[in-house]
């Protein structure tokens, strides 16, 4: 009896907590990791920039930011943000922090993956606009980008996925994404275990979706690619 009226419980908790937590993902999860994505990719192809440029000072400034970023937690790095900087009086909202957070660090990461691609276009291509009268910012935009895109797509994309994911230490800085409120509501019913398997049910939904979005967006791009 006792093993049937908790089965119920369980089963209630589950519906009535799918939806605010499903809400809270497309609300705060979504656009938190489409935002932070989009600046982080600015950030990251301008530090790839810096990299390949061959300007001593930029390419020593990208490779500190990159050094330091890789080198530490994503964890610690939100915290300085939200909870350390206050201490010399710049205090920043939950949401906007973590967007500074995830950026960053987003920045970071995919600026190799950037670097990379463009380091995998061969030389010839970068001759071939010059000889042509293109100047380094022209081959860099109608030559070297459109090809490198082809070549990064992939690894971009699992970094999206892995960065929907890495939102949930969102929840640390008290935004109210899909894993803060899991951690809510688990306040008020006492069922952890549930409802944060729960919450990765949904996490492996959101993944499983950007997963099979990008393997459709590499067959398109593959359409262009000759054999």
């Amino acid at each position: 009896m006792f093993a049937d009226e908790r089965m119920v419980r369980i089963v209630d908790i589950i519906v009535n907590s799918f939806f605010p937590m499903l809400k809270a993902g497309v609300a705060f999860t979504v656009p938190l990791t489409l935002v932070s994505f989009f600046l982080g990719l600015l950030l990251a192809l301008l530090t790839a920039l810096a990299r390949i440029s061959g300007i001593k000072l930029l390419d020593a400034i990208a490779r500190f930011y990159v050094w330091v970023v890789r080198g530490t937690p994503l964890l610690v790095q939100l915290f300085i943000i939200f909870y350390g900087l206050p201490s010399i009086g710049i205090t920043i909202s939950p949401l906007p922090a973590a967007i500074i957070g995830f950026t960053i660090s987003v920045g970071a990461y995919n600026s190799e993956i950037i670097r990379a691609a463009i380091l995998s276009i061969s030389k010839g291509q970068w001759e071939a606009a010059y000889s042509i009268g293109m100047s380094y910012p022209q081959a860099l935009k109608r030559i070297i980008l459109p090809q490198a895109t082809r070549v990064s797509v992939p690894p971009l994309a699992n970094s999206f996925i892995s960065l929907v994911k890495d939102t949930s230490l969102a929840a640390s800085i008290t935004v109210t994404e899909m894993f803060r409120v899991a951690q809510q509501i688990t306040a008020t019913t006492y069922e952890p275990l549930v409802l944060y398997c729960l919450a990765g049910f949904i996490y492996l939904i959101f993944s499983s979706v950007l997963s099979n979005a990008q393997g459709q967006m590499e067959k398109r791009l593959d359409r262009y690619v000759t054999g």
